[in-house]
């Protein structure tokens, strides 16, 4: 896969401007001679295919040599002239550029040429080929690739003095560059490419960055004798260029810091550069092209460090190897370096004709940051030197370039903010339009459409939400006696009390005239029964005098819960059913359908009772509850209830049979076996508080409120944005618990640790929610292990080396969904598989992770929800407190 070593000869020619060896290398490659010649077609190749990537290297080398013999010539790549060579030039005529390679039949020139009318076919073909090549990459599937090939053409653009789209072109290289790509020398050529492209647009910070990145990344090449091919560079070179490239920053950065006056902050640059310069010395063999660079960064880390004499000799040495190889790139540098030493060691005249050297030779290959060092350099020499004269075209030339600087800077940040603007003021009419597509006018709920869509989402995701229908009940009479503004201020009321008594991930939504519907995911019917009945409750109590009514205003809600094969359609028609039994059996009421049996709960439906049956002495037999009975423990259960809904496990369901007093039972009782030792604290649940869609501002409130209402218990933010986890963290102290990675923050005690959990990552694609999961597992009350990177093939190995003993394993598995069942047979541990929307795309993402977990025979395997660490974290905390209570 290119690039290859052909490439890696070109790339070298082109950067030390040898022009015409880098044609005649690249004169040997099988191509068509221009983009605006129609190619022979072939039988084996359709219609319409991409480009290939060899193709596409070979167009980006040629495009970048036809920039630099256009820079040459004085020109940019779109035509225009250089900044400063000659300011009265007119621009290249394209059109005629591209007319003249038709008629001369795609060459770029001939020997009768006008100068100015070869450089238009120049421009003109250079445009094509990479035009050409960004459509290659563009079309690859190798994200590696596409970044490698960026870069490149960032570079292109920087030789042309494109500084925006240098920019552009490098942001979406980055954006492609993965922590997790494996080691590789095509990733290690691109990190420097990158970071050679960042130090150029005066981020050096970054590129300091992308750099250590490249030399960490050749260090783990090398380490690995499966990583290089025998057509990569040789191990200890890869390491030991990219650890001289890192020494030339760090010198840069050290340099820019003792110019500002800063030789305390610049020698640790200064001795990291030594550092690297010495071990890469040391790792390349005698002949290498690379010693000369190496001994350049030495020699140049010795003067920052002050160590002037024992840096000119090597530096001398370095002049005359580069001299002698006719490397102009490297000679400026080793110059500039040399000439710097001998400054500072008061040999003023030789350090001029160094100085002056490595002026020109930056100026001519078009080097700005050499040029500037040298100009700084050379304005200093001759102040020292007293030569007023000498020093004022230096400084006008060095100033003349920091404005060139301080221009394109402004233009950065002009085209910046515009985009920024562009951005925002697009993103306020994408809001607007979603407000009026999703938002009930009236009372600024989420509307009909919204509640469907929303409903499909979580039916579709596997979830299992209850749905509650609620109607206002006899709302024309009220509407008769306050009249319609009234009947919309009681309206907006009522919506006002279902949002208050619902949790933070419950929806309402105005559903159509006085009826509501709320969204409560993950819930059961008996769970989401408790709340109505507090809204209900909160509904009537309200001083509903207030809007001229002499009768309160009540509701009747109806719920069901999903099942197995329910849509939306089915699930509003059974919630509405059971809302219809409300009002049929006298309004101000919640009913609900049972989730275990389908049939409605004891008092929601009209039928008498039936007596119960003999049941045999032997089996024991509960004493029957009357409707009654039913109805004063919900009261009672709903005055004496906190806020917010009880924990979401009850005591173990009855068997089926005993829903009604009027039914005999199908069996026996169970008998369960009661505990010997002390039981357990149980460790209270945190209160969740979901940050999505909402402000930093409106997080801090829905935290305080929590942390009134239940001061023993943390408040758990989840999905929050970094701005609002800092917020949370200068609010509250110490009692905050933060995990960037899982977007989370614990505001408040967390219990002590019982039981332990396990998560296990699959990729770093699913880190997120693997990071979810622990936090949300360790606030819950349970110790936690965080395993990343497991693969199948590391299951045997973690389980011999006791890597996952523990009450509770959550495999977090989207990008390799088989990692739950290849845990599940092999050991005795309940396992809880979290599928993720990172799966591979031909497997559809996260359905096709989620698909191959269903379908496992697995034993002791649960799946949750797509990228819900939350419900796994609570669910996993549960089991192991459980399970390490009994140890």
């Amino acid at each position: 896969m290119p690039p290859g070593a052909l490439h890696h000869r070109v790339t070298a020619a082109l950067s030390n401007w040898q022009l015409d060896d880098a044609e005649q290398l690249l004169a040997g490659v099988e191509r068509d001679p221009s983009p605006y010649v129609a190619a022979v077609p072939t039988a084996d190749v359709p219609d319409g295919a991409p480009t290939s990537l060899g193709r596409a290297w070979a167009d980006t080398l040629r495009a970048e040599l036809l920039v630099r013999r256009l820079r040459v010539a004085g020109f940019t790549l779109v035509g225009d002239p250089v900044a400063g060579d000659s300011p009265a030039e007119p621009a290249l005529d394209l059109h005629a550029g591209v007319a003249e390679l038709i008629d001369g039949n795609g060459a770029p020139s001939r020997e009768d040429a006008d100068p100015r009318s070869e450089s238009a076919s120049r421009a003109a073909l250079a445009i094509a080929l990479v035009r050409s090549a960004k459509a290659a990459f563009d079309a690859a599937d190798d994200d590696l690739q596409r970044a490698a090939g960026l870069a490149r053409h960032a570079r292109i653009e920087l030789l042309s003095r494109r500084i925006d789209a240098a920019m552009d072109e490098a942001v979406e290289a980055a954006s492609l560059l993965d922590p997790a790509l494996p080691p590789s020398a095509l990733l290690v050529d691109t990190l420097g490419t990158l970071a050679g492209v960042l130090a150029d647009l005066e981020l050096m910070p970054l590129a300091l960055d992308y750099q250590r990145r490249a030399h960490e990344t050749a260090q783990a090449a090398a380490a690995d004798p499966a990583v290089l091919g025998p057509e990569d560079t040789d191990p200890d070179v890869l390491v030991a260029v990219a650890a001289t490239r890192l020494g030339e920053l760090c010198a840069e950065l050290g340099e820019g810091l003792l110019d500002d006056g800063a030789p305390d902050s610049a020698a640790p640059y200064f001795t990291e550069a030594r550092e690297l310069a010495e071990q890469a010395l040391a790792q390349l063999p005698p002949d290498a092209a690379g010693i000369v660079a190496a001994q350049v960064v030495h020699g140049w880390a010795l003067v920052g460090l002050g160590e002037h004499a024992a840096a000119t000799g090597p530096l001398r040495a370095a002049v005359r190897l580069s001299a002698a190889a006719a490397d102009r790139d490297r000679l400026a540098s080793a110059r500039l370096a040399l000439g710097r030493a001998l400054r500072r060691q008061g040999e003023g005249r030789a350090a001029d004709e160094h100085l002056v050297a490595a002026l020109g030779l930056a100026t001519e290959h078009g080097l700005p940051r050499l040029r500037r060092a040298a100009l700084r350099e050379l304005c200093t020499l001759q102040t020292d030197l007293d030569d007023a004269g000498r020093a004022l075209p230096y400084l006008q030339a060095y100033l003349a370039d920091e404005l060139d600087r301080v221009d394109e800077r402004r233009t950065r940040w002009v085209e910046l903010f515009g985009r920024r603007k562009s951005l925002l003021e697009t993103e306020r009419a994408a809001g607007q339009l979603r407000r009026q597509a999703y938002e009930d006018p009236l009372t600024h709920l989420p509307n009909r459409r919204y509640a469907e869509a929303r409903l499909d989402g979580l039916l579709a995701a596997g979830g299992v939400p209850a749905l509650a229908v609620v109607d206002v009940d006899r709302f024309k009479s009220i509407n008769d006696s306050i009249g319609h503004p009234g009947g919309d201020a009681v309206l907006r009321v009522v919506g006002e009390l279902l949002v208050a008594g619902v949790r933070d991930t419950d929806e309402v939504c105005r559903w159509a005239g006085d009826e509501f519907v709320i969204l409560l995911p993950d819930t059961t019917a008996e769970q989401g029964e408790r709340a109505l009945e507090r809204i209900r409750a909160a509904v009537a109590r309200y001083p509903w005098v207030e809007l001229g009514l002499d009768v309160p205003v009540t509701i009747s809600a109806g719920i069901a819960s999903a099942t197995r094969g329910d849509d939306r359609k089915t699930l509003f028609a059974a919630a509405d059913g059971v809302l219809y039994d409300a009002k049929r059996s006298g309004r101000d009421q919640v009913v609900r359908l049972s989730a275990l049996t389908q049939t409605r709960a004891p008092g929601g439906a009209p039928d008498a009772p039936a007596a119960p049956a003999p049941v045999p002495d032997a089996v024991p037999v509960p004493v029957a509850a009357t409707p009654l009975d039913d109805a004063r423990r919900a009261l009672a259960a709903v005055r004496d209830e906190a806020t917010g809904f009880a924990p979401l496990l009850d005591p173990p369901h009855p068997p089926l049979g005993s829903d009604r007093p009027g039914e005999p039972l199908l069996g026996p009782l169970p008998r369960f076996p009661q505990p010997t030792g002390p039981t357990p604290v149980a460790a209270g649940e945190p209160e969740v508080v979901w940050a999505t869609g909402r402000s930093t501002e409106q997080v801090q409130a829905l935290v305080r409120e929590a942390r009134r209402e239940h001061p023993d218990r943390p408040a758990l933010v989840l999905r929050a944005a970094p701005e609002t986890l800092v917020a949370l963290a200068a609010e509250h102290g110490s009692a905050t618990t933060l995990d960037a990675t899982a977007m989370a923050a614990a505001v408040g005690p967390v219990p002590e640790p019982l039981g332990r959990t396990t998560v296990l990552c699959a990729s770093g694609a699913d880190a997120p929610v693997a990071a979810e999961v622990a936090f949300v597992a360790r606030v819950a009350g349970t110790a936690v292990t965080r395993l990343d990177a497991v693969s199948p093939r590391r299951v045997h190995a973690l389980l011999d080396d006791g890597s996952l003993v523990a009450d509770c394993l959550v495999v977090v598995a989207g990008m390799d969904a088989a990692l739950a069942t290849a845990i599940g047979p092999l050991t005795d541990v309940p396992v809880v598989a979290v599928p993720t929307s990172a799966g591979q795309p031909s497997a559809f993402g996260g359905l096709g992770a989620l698909m191959t977990m269903l379908n496992s025979s697995a034993p002791g395997v649960v799946v949750s929800t797509i990228d819900n660490g939350y419900s796994a974290g609570v669910f996993a905390a549960r089991v192991s407190r459980r399970s390490g209570g009994r140890t």
